[in-house]
């Protein structure tokens, strides 16, 4: 994929956040509201076909801007029908730990999930309303799930991921057990963009967009 016009290889990464965020926040919302769902068909196909029914899997809740922030009902109650979901939560020294989520079981039996199924019926496993477990969990939980889906602003062809500057990703990611699938969700113009490594930047092994699907980079 060519750059994107105006890229230079000695553009910084505070530069490059800071033009890669007002792209997505000029995208209009009818527009990021496509590709978000078709995001979701890809990642979900990758999901089906990689992770078990019932693993266990690090997401995260999008917002503002983030591909996926547009998706009702939101990502991680997706991921809850047929997974159990690790969600960060950010700790004072920017590390993270988790809360575990789901399955959520708050659907009629019989109905349609957003996984193209039939949704399993009955409580969640709080055994309350079908909600979530919210169990709070060190940051070493990582290391025990079946895939990682993280945010992202861009990522190399080598898998070398841009985020927001915090390093707390490159924290976790540390932690997670080897062939795990760490995949990043971006716009289809995100991938590709060159990413400056530093000793403590962590890859990813795929990217999901709305035009090119699951691409792996392992």
């Amino acid at each position: 994929m060519t750059p994107r016009k105006g890229f230079s290889m000695l553009e910084t990464k505070p530069a490059t956040r800071t033009r890669l965020l007002a792209a997505r926040t000029s995208t209009p919302g009818a527009e990021r509201g496509r590709a978000d769902l078709e995001t979701w068909k890809a990642l979900r196909a990758f999901l089906i076909e990689s992770v078990d029914e019932g693993a266990t899997i690090a997401a995260y809740r999008p917002f503002g801007a983030e591909p996926g922030a547009t998706l009702e009902p939101e990502l991680p109650e997706r991921l809850t029908v047929v997974y159990k979901v690790l969600l960060p939560v950010l700790l004072p020294d920017n590390d993270l730990a988790w809360e575990a989520v789901g399955p959520l079981g708050t659907q009629e039996e019989g109905a349609d999930s957003p996984f193209g199924g039939p949704a399993a019926g009955g409580a969640g496993p709080d055994g309350e309303n079908g909600g979530p477990s919210n169990a709070r969990l060190a940051p070493e939980a990582v290391g025990e799930v079946a895939a990682v889906i993280v945010p992202g602003l861009a990522v190399s062809h080598d898998g070398m991921r841009l985020g927001r500057g915090g390093g707390s990703y490159d924290r976790a990611l540390a932690r997670v057990g080897p062939g795990v699938p760490v995949v990043a969700l971006l716009r289809d113009d995100e991938f590709g963009v060159p990413v400056p490594a530093e000793p403590h930047d962590r890859p990813v092994t795929g990217v999901v967009t709305p035009g090119r699907g699951f691409v792996s980079l392992r």
